[in-house]
């Protein structure tokens, strides 16, 4: 079944909720799933509203127009997207494999609605898994002097390839703030531990010296703060003061898969909302 999804945020009023269903039911629409949130501290409304093309009278050409006023007269910010369109993503990786492995095999199951279209790396291990999967393979290795020339390389592949979407899989480098501008909240990356706690390169260590009972992963969007972009998802698994790095770095791999491919999922799926550094993540 095609259906399209509006997401809205504007200032909470009355009437929001009415006047949206009404104006989709005026147009023949069956609504599937509706969502909504309200953050009374800001006077905020957030909503995400599915509902079957099958009988609606509205093409996407014409959407924005009847729409319009509507959304003008609640100053509304919103988008409207659709079930059938297929994002293009690019996998970022380097030495670690499981996030990227979990990635591809979800995809190969028919978890992620999407079209993964290219794997770039800066180490050449990943190349057999592309291979497997039938995907393109880009080997960049980066270091300090060649950064911006790798980068500018990339970004020139990422616009050949139409990319929508970039997903860090491990990948253990940081993106300068030229590149991140190009993918404003569409760069997803997941961080081995449960930020705002250890960031940096080496969290487990860091857990261990510390003395955790918890350790934990972070999918979160890219800005230009390292390691402070708006959180998707965080997982967490309990751990005792039996376990050396080399476990924790070993019982981290779960959550990180996890919690990243459930950033990845609920993006590709237009769940996720924007306001003041944090997200709304629709059911």
């Amino acid at each position: 079944m095609e259906t399209g999804i509006l997401l809205i945020d504007c200032p909470d009023r009355r009437g929001l909720v009415a006047s949206i269903a009404q104006f989709l039911y005026q147009h023949g629409a069956n609504i599937l799933h509706a969502d909504q949130h309200q953050d009374n501290e800001v006077g905020m409304f957030f909503m995400r509203i599915e509902w079957s093309l099958d009988g609606f009278h509205l093409d996407r050409a014409s959407f924005s127009g009847e729409f319009e006023p509507i959304a003008r007269s609640f100053q509304m910010n919103w988008r409207v997207e659709y079930s059938a369109d297929r994002p293009r993503v690019a996998i970022f990786a380097s030495l670690y494999q499981h996030c990227l492995i979990d990635l591809l095999h979800r995809h190969q199951a028919g978890e992620l609605p999407c079209e993964i279209s290219l794997i770039v790396s800066n180490h050449n291990n990943c190349q057999p898994l592309a291979q497997f999967y039938k995907i393109s393979y880009l080997y960049f290795p980066v270091n300090a002097s060649n950064k911006a020339e790798v980068e500018d390389r990339e970004l020139g592949l990422l616009a050949e390839n139409r990319i929508d979407l970039v997903v860090l899989a491990r990948y253990m480098q940081v993106l300068s703030p030229r590149f991140v501008a190009e993918y404003p909240r569409r760069i997803i990356n997941v961080h081995h531990s449960f930020l705002p706690a250890f960031t940096g390169a080496r969290p487990y260590h860091a857990a261990f010296e510390r003395g955790v009972k918890l350790i934990g992963a972070t999918s979160h969007y890219v800005t230009n703060d390292l390691d402070e972009g708006p959180i998707i998802e965080q997982d967490v698994l309990r751990v005792s003061h039996r376990d050396q790095v080399t476990d924790l770095i070993q019982k981290g791999r779960d959550v990180e898969r996890a919690a990243l491919s459930r950033a990845v999922r609920w993006h590709l799926e237009h769940r996720i909302l924007f306001y003041a550094n944090k997200t709304v993540i629709f059911d």
